[in-house]
C-alpha cells in the first residue's frame, strides 16, 4: 500500500511537468525570452523532464506488477481525480493567452517548487528510515533538479521590467498550496509511514514562503516556529560525489549486463553528467 501511494505519486508528478514543459510550451517561453542563456536552460529542461519520466516510468515497472494497476498508475492524469486537478492547474496557466509572462513564471516556480513537495518529503522521510534505497537515491537526484528549475524561474522573475502585482503572485502561490494540501489528504495518506499530516501541511506552506521570498516577496504563513523536521525536510539528507560516483557504477554495472537500448544508456549518462557538473561547481 506504501509503494503503491508512492508511486501514484510519482507518476502524478511526471505527468503533471511534463505537461507543463511540452516543447510547444517552452518554445512559447522561448520566443518571449530573448535571452540566449534563457533559451538553452529551457532546453535543457525539456531533456531533464523527459529523464525524469523515464525514470519514473521504470519505478512503476519495478515496483508494481500488476498489468492492471501498472495502467491505472501510467494513466494517472485521467483515472486520479487529484492528479488531473494539478494538471488543469497547469493546462490554465498554459493555454490562457491573456495572462503575463510574470504571471506565467510565477504558475511554473510552483508547479516546481510546491506540487508534489509532499510526495518528496515522504520518500525523504524514507529515506531517513533506511528504506528503499533505489526509490530514495533517484528521488534525491530528481529533488535537486527541480530545485534548479525553481531557482530558475525566480531569477528570471528578477529581470522582469513588468512584474506583477504582489497580490497577484500570492493569489497564484496560495492556490498552488491549497491544491497541494488537498492533494497531499487525499493521495498522499502519510500516516500510513508515520509521518503528521499536520506537519506536512506546514511543511508545504514553509516551502510557499521560500519561492516568495525568492521571488522578492513578504511571506503569508509567517512561521514563528519551524520544526526540526521541516527543516531537514527541506534542505534534503548529505549527497556527496562519491555516493554519486558509487550509485553510477552500480547502475552502468546493470546496464552493461541487460544491454538495453542505446538510448536509455545514452539517457543515464547525460543524467549522470548533469548531476556531477552540478555538485563540483
Amino acid at each position: 500500500m506504501i509503494v503503491t501511494c508512492l508511486v501514484v505519486n510519482l507518476e502524478g508528478y511526471a505527468c503533471v511537468n511534463c505537461l507543463a514543459f511540452f516543447p510547444w510550451q517552452v518554445e512559447r517561453f522561448s520566443q518571449e525570452v530573448q535571452v540566449p542563456e534563457a533559451r538553452c536552460f529551457y532546453g535543457f529542461q525539456i531533456l531533464i523532464e523527459n529523464v525524469h519520466s523515464e525514470m519514473y516510468s521504470l519505478l512503476i515497472d519495478t515496483y508494481i506488477k500488476d498489468p492492471e494497476e501498472r495502467d491505472f498508475l501510467f494513466n494517472a492524469i485521467e483515472t486520479m481525480p487529484c492528479v488531473k486537478k494539478k494538471a488543469d492547474w497547469a493546462l490554465r496557466w498554459i493555454r490562457d493567452r491573456k495572462a503575463t509572462f510574470g504571471e506565467r513564471v510565477v504558475a511554473f516556480a510552483s508547479v516546481e517548487g510546491i506540487f508534489f513537495s509532499g510526495a518528496f518529503a515522504a520518500i525523504f522521510w524514507l529515506k531517513k528510515r533506511g528504506l528503499m534505497p533505489g526509490l530514495t537515491f533517484s528521488n534525491e537526484l530528481i529533488s535537486r533538479d527541480e530545485g534548479l528549475h525553481c531557482d530558475f524561474a525566480c531569477l528570471m522573475f528578477q529581470y522582469l521590467v513588468n512584474k506583477p502585482s504582489e497580490e497577484r503572485v500570492r493569489e497564484i502561490i496560495v492556490n498552488a498550496v491549497e491544491i497541494e494540501q488537498e492533494f497531499l489528504t487525499e493521495a498522499l495518506p502519510v500516516g500510513l509511514i508515520g509521518m503528521n499530516c499536520t506537519l506536512m501541511k506546514q511543511y508545504i506552506e514553509f516551502v510557499a514562503d521560500r519561492l516568495l521570498l525568492e521571488l522578492g516577496f513578504s511571506k503569508v504563513w509567517l512561521f514563528r516556529k519551524i520544526y526540526l523536521f521541516i527543516i531537514s525536510l527541506y534542505n534534503g539528507f548529505s549527497f556527496s560525489l562519491f555516493q554519486a560516483c558509487v550509485g553510477v557504477q552500480l547502475l552502468f554495472a546493470k546496464k552493461k549486463k541487460k544491454n538495453l537500448p542505446f538510448y536509455q544508456n545514452n539517457l543515464v549518462k547525460i543524467y549522470v553528467c548533469l548531476h556531477l557538473l552540478k555538485t563540483t561547481l
